[in-house]
């Protein structure tokens, strides 16, 4: 028979557990409203209801933690909505299995980061990670808000304290200050667009949170190498022990390649009767064949790699270890910083160089971009500043035809002795 009284918390406490089994006591006020006494000697409410011709059980909640006047007030609720047609258990169970924000994060660097460049791939996967994950991973991907986009890329932006890289000993290391970030900021926006956009596709979610986040200025920083500078690096370059090294710069310098395609530089890739260099998909930034005119020098320096390189080794520049292209040249590079005194110049400025010296030649905005493999001519528009020199002779022209053309005064003195 079925137990039915008017819960109260006299009553709820007052039950006394039966042995091997549980037991409800229905309330006689809100159908389907129950205590479940369980053998262990716990307590729960719980509503029966039936939907599509299932029977369904739903807890509301363990006593004391709720009241028996707070559970009826939420049986009532309950009730109303299922009379309504609801299925609040269903609901449930599918909020339950919703995808969340570290689902989108797995199923992301699953689909999309193969199609980028290692580099690119490393750096977004370890971004999502460190910045991403700590704060949402266990939030469902319907309950990102805007909000929620802008107070995270804020704190992105504020920078965050990291050890400091003056002392060589890990643990004498000190904790710098925060340094604000905003093109850290910038990055995680663009990643957190393109991840949602993949979630909306894929029907998790209707909108995208991120689609129009607040960009922060940027302000990209430039340093061309002056004509004094760069005649000292030459020659630094030049007295090198490390010819490897002193090429892979030397080639950076004579062609704006960015330093990671120079490394990767097969032999296969030079045509030295054509004078040209066609970098694979594979190697460059905008994963597309960039194929460039080269110099006289920079084919002599191909010439002599062919020469230095062991036969049957298809890198121009070889690592340590074998069947792999040297990895990298910071410490060759750092003694060629202070060797010329050029201590804030990092070797990606030699590709800016070697735009300036494009301009300076006359090249156009759109020579350039072809030359440095840009995709998008808004890169190419930080060099506009450049042409500047030329355009201000043009108007310097123009004012000196304008300009009033002196006009010879007389001595008013010796024009009267003159006339006398």
């Amino acid at each position: 028979m079925v137990n039915r009284l008017r819960l109260n918390e006299k009553s709820v406490r007052e039950a006394e557990p039966e042995k091997g089994r549980d037991y409800q006591i229905f309330d006689t006020e809100v159908r389907g409203f129950a205590v479940c006494i369980y053998r262990s000697g716990n307590r729960a409410f719980t509503i029966d209801y039936r939907h599509a011709g299932r029977q369904r059980r739903m807890t509301i909640g363990r006593w004391p933690e709720w009241s028996t006047t707070a559970a009826r007030e939420r049986a009532k609720e309950l009730r109303r909505e299922i009379d309504a047609g609801g299925d609040p258990l269903g609901q449930k169970e599918t909020g339950r299995d919703a995808p969340r924000v570290k689902d989108l994060v797995d199923r992301y660097v699953e689909v999309h980061l193969p199609k980028l460049a290692a580099r690119n791939a490393a750096d977004q996967k370890s971004m999502l990670a460190k910045m991403v994950a700590p704060d949402w991973g266990n939030k469902l991907v319907s309950e990102i808000a805007p909000y929620d986009v802008e107070k995270l890329l804020n704190k992105v932006a504020a920078g965050r304290a990291r050890p400091s890289k003056v002392k060589p000993n890990n643990r004498a290391r000190k904790l710098q200050g925060a340094k604000p970030t905003p093109v850290r900021a910038n990055r995680t926006g663009e990643v957190l667009r393109k991840m949602f956009t993949y979630a909306v596709n894929w029907g998790w979610r209707d909108d995208n949170p991120a689609a129009s986040f607040h960009r922060r200025i940027e302000n990209p920083r430039e340093r061309f190498l002056t004509q004094e500078e760069i005649r000292k690096l030459a020659d630094a370059l030049d007295a090198a022990e490390d010819r490897r090294a002193a090429d892979i710069l030397r080639l950076c310098m004579l062609t704006g390649a960015r330093v990671g395609e120079v490394r990767q530089a097969r032999f296969e890739h030079f045509s030295l009767e054509h004078l040209s260099w066609s970098k694979p998909a594979s190697m460059t930034k905008q994963r597309k064949v960039h194929r460039l005119p080269i110099s006289d020098e920079a084919a002599s320096i191909v010439r002599q790699r062919l020469l230095l390189v062991p036969k049957g080794c298809p890198f121009l520049f070889p690592g340590d270890t074998p069947g792999q292209p040297v990895q990298e040249i910071r410490r060759f590079w750092a003694a060629v910083q202070k060797k010329v005194g050029i201590p804030e110049v990092r070797v990606h400025d030699l590709r800016h160089t070697f735009a300036s010296l494009l301009v300076s030649g006359g090249a156009s905005l759109e020579m350039i971009g072809k030359l440095l493999g840009h995709s998008q001519m808004q890169t190419t528009q930080r060099y506009a500043h450049l042409m500047d020199s030329p355009l201000r002779a043009g108007v310097d022209a123009v004012a000196s035809a304008f300009r009033p053309k002196p006009k010879l005064v007389h001595d008013a003195g010796e024009a009267a002795r003159k006339s006398a």
